[in-house]
């Protein structure tokens, strides 16, 4: 949009155009001329005028198939059109105007008429530029919003495709792209390690049908995938019926350890409820479970085109053993472990065990139950009520 209007101005009498030429320019219009039909259309064309004055009578192509071809060309209909005819017959107004003129003056030109429907025109092209920018402008919203609903749903694909190999926690950070630290490159960080596994599973999968063995993964699978996420854990991988948990990785996290013990501890009480379901299945399944906490070297394994987030180190490790130590119901801990929660939790030991891979006894201790705060001791003293 123009900050001054430009206003063309066709007339094969060169007396007139100056005439309305002068009259336009003291009132602070751009002025352009034509002085016939076919070069009006040329100069419309070319400048794009906010308003066309065009004589009827004119030698070529007279103002009436002048203003017809105008309106019939889709890039210049929206321009106002001005008929100028010295005629006094209202047929041949009628006649310009069903051609597509906008308004008409009659010759000789009244000044104060002239500018009064200028005026008019001009804030019909006015509104008309207006309403066509906003409708580019919105045209650029939409097209922009329509690239990103596209880009967020590719997005979306892209982590539902990670999220099959890598846990949530990973996919997601390598989705946002946040920092400069990759979660799949290489790194030492302090984490606690779960790893629990079902007891007398082996046994029961070389007896049963593959069904059925089949049908209790998923049972097992969804109660302990339940309370990984309810807990935040990093599931980082499931074998068979052990499942190996992390925390402190890749989201950092200050009450680790104590998430890891009370998610053991709730996956004991689960899988037991499990476990009597398929009693009466006629299958004997214990849950046992292995905590420890260390450095550990974290970050992706495998190759091009099949890569794994996984936890190397003592730790896991550690973890792993003493779930083998486990008996059904136990849950067995690392002295770090105990030392991290030595406040908040009851805890008895049960010797140096001898495991494979370490070469000195470890000292493990089994998790009884979380202590009590003292807010709720006074709780449990009062019946709840407040004191």
């Amino acid at each position: 949009m123009r900050d001054v209007p430009l206003i063309l101005i066709v007339d094969d009498t060169p007396q007139n155009l100056d005439l309305l030429a002068r009259r336009l320019q003291s009132q602070g219009y751009d002025v352009a001329t034509a002085a016939d039909g076919e070069e009006a259309l040329d100069r419309v064309k070319e400048i794009a005028p906010d308003l066309v004055l065009l004589d009827i009578m004119m030698p070529k192509l007279d103002g009436i198939e002048t203003v017809r071809r105008l309106k019939a060309d889709e890039a210049l209909r929206h321009i106002p059109v001005i008929l100028v005819t010295a005629k006094s017959d209202p047929r041949d107004v009628v006649e310009g105007l069903d051609a597509g003129g906008d308004d008409y003056l009659t010759k000789p030109v009244d000044h104060a008429a002239l500018l009064a429907r200028v005026r008019s025109m001009l804030r019909v092209k006015a509104l008309h530029d207006t309403v066509q920018d906003q409708a580019r402008r919105l045209a650029e919203w939409n097209q922009m919003l329509e690239q990103r609903v596209t880009e967020q749903v590719e997005q979306i694909a892209r982590m539902e495709r990670l999220r099959r190999f890598l846990p949530p926690q990973v996919a997601d950070l390598v989705i946002a792209g946040h920092g400069d630290v990759d979660p799949l490159e290489s790194h030492r960080r302090d984490v606690t390690v779960l790893f629990g596994d079902l007891r007398g599973f082996t046994s029961f999968a070389e007896t049963a049908e593959p069904e059925e063995v089949i049908a209790i993964l998923r049972e097992y699978h969804a109660a302990v995938g339940e309370l990984v996420l309810r807990y935040e854990g990093t599931l980082e991988r499931f074998v068979g019926d052990g499942v190996l948990v992390l925390f402190n990785d890749p989201i950092a996290q200050t009450d680790h350890t104590e998430r890891a013990v009370s998610m053991a501890l709730d996956m004991r009480s689960g899988i037991q409820t499990l476990a009597e379901g398929w009693r009466k299945r006629g299958h004997e399944l214990g849950f046992g479970v292995g905590v420890a906490r260390g450095y550990a070297t974290l970050g992706s394994i495998g190759f091009e085109r099949r890569l794994e987030y996984s936890v190397i180190g003592t730790v896991p490790n550690l973890a792993c053993r003493l779930c083998s130590e486990a008996r059904p119901g136990q849950i067995l801990l690392t002295q770090r472990v105990l030392a991290s929660l030595q406040d908040k939790i009851e805890a008895a030991p049960v010797g140096d065990l001898t495991l494979k891979g370490f070469h000195k006894p470890v000292p493990a201790f089994q998790l009884v139950s979380l202590r009590e705060s003292p807010k709720e001791q006074t709780d449990a003293a009062t019946g709840g009520e407040a004191v």
